[in-house]
């Protein structure tokens, strides 16, 4: 048993660096995930901040937790994309005929997507330190922000994953993607609920990502986060677990039945 998983954790450092290398070869991955929420960052805090009444002088630290989630959400398309490529192009069964562990590669995908997503949040918050953002939050509280973030990507990774192992074209396994970046624009990423009409204020209320943000919110201000970080490890928990097991599910199907 400990020999099995020396080889799997050895089979899978190998896979992440293999897809760690077509992330550098092609940086404009990278660059493209992080510009269109620092567009978006931009464009709310000198063109629309001063319209939005957010409860707060610095429009910059309401608005930088929905925009690491934009940027996450945007990433992860790129692990879909880059999935389906490698089924289509039967990279997958030239390993399967390896003496290697069967679902190392797809574990290779789902950590390049943690590592790639890292550096862009990295990037976001240079240019939101740049543009005003201040945290008065210690070292405990930005790991807690960091854990968030973590299952937040880990739980979008694997339904990533589902629709590059199942989806039937390029378009299609990237365009999954669309109504998670939408949802932080019906939450209280941007604006306070509270001035929303009733309809959209309760699904925005009671959705995963305004538990996240506040969440993230509450401890980047040195604030007391209340019951909205066991939502939002829950929310990320759940979806992690559920979106895992489907697509181990369809990876299995895909790999003839083996792990």
């Amino acid at each position: 048993m400990e020999t099995i998983k020396k080889h799997f954790f050895s089979d899978m450092s190998v896979m992440l660096g293999r897809s760690m290398r077509h992330i550098f070869r092609s940086m404009d991955t990278i660059i493209t995930v992080a510009i269109t929420p620092i567009a978006l960052m931009l464009l709310f805090v000198y063109v629309f901040g001063g319209a939005i009444q957010a409860g707060t002088d610095n429009y910059v630290n309401y608005l930088l937790p929905g925009i690491l989630l934009i940027a996450i959400a945007s990433g992860i398309a790129y692990t879909a994309y880059r999935l389906f490529m490698d089924m289509q192009s039967g990279i997958f069964e030239r390993f399967h005929s390896m003496p290697i562990a069967r679902s190392a590669a797809l574990w290779g995908h789902v950590l390049t997507s943690l590592v790639s997503n890292a550096i862009s949040i990295v990037v976001i918050i240079l240019v939101a330190l740049i543009m005003g953002f201040r945290s008065s939050a210690g070292v405990l509280s930005w790991l807690a922000v960091a854990g968030i973030l973590v299952l937040f990507t880990l739980a979008l990774t694997w339904i990533a994953a589902i629709a590059g192992l199942s989806a039937k074209s390029v378009d299609g396994a990237g365009a999954f993607s669309y109504p998670l970046i939408f949802l932080p624009f019906i939450s209280s990423a941007f604006v306070p609920t509270e001035s929303m009409p009733s309809v959209v204020r309760a699904f925005a209320e009671n959705q995963p990502v305004t538990s996240i943000v506040e969440a993230i919110r509450a401890l980047l201000s040195g604030q007391p986060v209340g019951n909205d970080i066991w939502v939002a490890l829950a929310w990320c928990l759940g979806v992690l677990i559920v979106a895992y097991l489907f697509a181990m599910r369809a990876y299995k199907r895909k790999a003839g039945g083996r792990y």
